[in-house]
């Protein structure tokens, strides 16, 4: 057996073990926690640069009153 067929042989088994683990409960389970927490990050992310946004207005406005 060749060195490029044993690779090959070896991406095809990594290829069939990664189909059937997406295919779990747990996988799918674990994806939406991941994609929720990122959700959640970038809400939390835009409130947090809002205020810093409005602080910096509000000491624009101070600054030029």
């Amino acid at each position: 057996m060749t060195d490029g067929s044993k690779k090959f042989l070896w991406g095809l088994l990594a290829g069939v073990a990664a189909a059937a683990f997406i295919k779990t409960d747990t996988f799918k389970k674990c994806a939406s926690k991941v994609v929720a927490g990122g959700l959640q990050l970038k809400d939390d992310a835009k409130e947090y640069f809002e205020t810093i946004k409005e602080d910096a207005e509000d000491v624009k406005a101070e600054k030029n009153a």
